[in-house]
Order: structure tokens, then sequence, then C-alpha cells
């Protein structure tokens, strides 16, 4: 996420379904949902993040895709795609493989717990962090009382200072919702999300 840009995340959808034919670890599925945010530059719509999480259990699959194209003059400035997968166990990152291209800088991240902590593996860095790591898991509420998450772009393990902004409503899928805005800032980054009263 080191981009450099203003990023305003509102959350618009969210799509809950069974499944029954997924694996995750060669286990059974239960459950099934995913969340469309778009992406926004000073209140520009640039692209979308998606998110898509199977669960059985404690157990949990992460499919992660986003896509910005910044433009000025009909040309476009900046262009961003980024995939990520990532399995937990409970609230812990259990592995993570990442493929990005942003603005034709390519740049992949491996990463698993082993014995001692949790490996990552970007390239020309091997690090070992700890044990129990987040992502930017936006999914899971609980990454808003972290003090550090993994950047999944770039494997670095970052500061991070998330705090409340406001209360405020928002139109969710055609009603209004009463939400709490919340502002993670850090090393290149501005990002703001909202959550239901509901942690939606």
């Amino acid at each position: 996420m080191r981009t450099g840009l203003l990023l305003a995340v509102v959350a618009t959808g969210l799509l809950a379904a069974l499944a029954s034919a997924n694996t995750l670890d060669d286990m059974s599925v239960s459950d099934t949902r995913e969340w469309n945010f778009r992406v926004l530059l000073d209140d520009s719509e640039i692209g979308y993040h998606r998110f898509q999480l199977t669960e059985l259990g404690d157990r949990r699959r992460l499919l992660s895709e986003a896509s910005f194209d910044v433009r000025f003059l009909f040309v476009t400035a900046y262009r961003y795609r980024h995939v990520n997968r990532e399995v937990w166990d409970g609230r812990c990152l259990d592995r993570i493989e990442t493929d990005t291209d942003s603005n034709g800088q390519e740049l992949s991240v491996k990463g698993s717990r082993a014995s001692t902590g949790f490996v990552i593996d970007a390239g020309d860095d091997v690090r070992e962090l700890p044990d129990c790591v987040m992502s930017f898991a936006y999914w899971d509420p609980a990454f808003l009382g972290q003090q550090r998450l993994l950047n999944p772009q770039t494997g670095e393990y970052v500061d991070v200072n998330i705090t409340m902004i406001d209360q405020c409503e928002l139109t969710v899928r055609g009603e209004r919702v009463v939400a709490n805005h919340y502002r993670i800032t850090g090393q290149d980054m501005k990002i703001d999300v909202w959550y239901s009263s509901a942690r939606e």
C-alpha cells in the first residue's frame, strides 16, 4: 500500500453465500462471504478492492484483489493491480502469497508460520516476525486494535495508528446505516474505513 495516495475505502456491499464445493486445506467449507469496496482518491473513484473469505471453524482462506487506475488528462498516470491469498488460523496469519504490479514494478511476497515465528520472503529480503501477525484484514474488525500490520504488497511489518474519527450515516445497499469512521495512518498511508454498529 505504499502508493503515496490518499485512499478512502468505503464498503459498498456484503454478499453472504453457502459454498459446498470449495476446500480449505482439504477440508469441507461451511461459509463464503464477499466484501466489495470502492476506492477513492480525493473523492473520485479510481478502482475497487474485493475480499472473498471462506471459513470453517477457526480456519479461514482469504482471496483479495485490488485494481486502481489514476488518470490525469485522459492519461493513466498510475496503475495498480494486486492479488493476495491468505490462510488464517484464528486471528493469526498462517500463510500468505501475493503478486503486485505497482505501475510496472513487479512485487511478490510469500510467508508462513514456522516453529519460531512468521517467516516472510519478499525476494531479496527474508525476515522472521512474531508468531501471530495480522495483515490489513478489513474483514475482521479485530485488526483495528493492532499497532503493527503486515503489508501484503511489500512484506513489511509496519507501524500503524488506528483511531476512531467520528460516527456518521452512510447509504449502504440503498439503506441508511449508522457507521463508525476509523482512520489508519502510517508510513505513506492514510486509509479511512467505516463499520456498522454490528461491526460489519
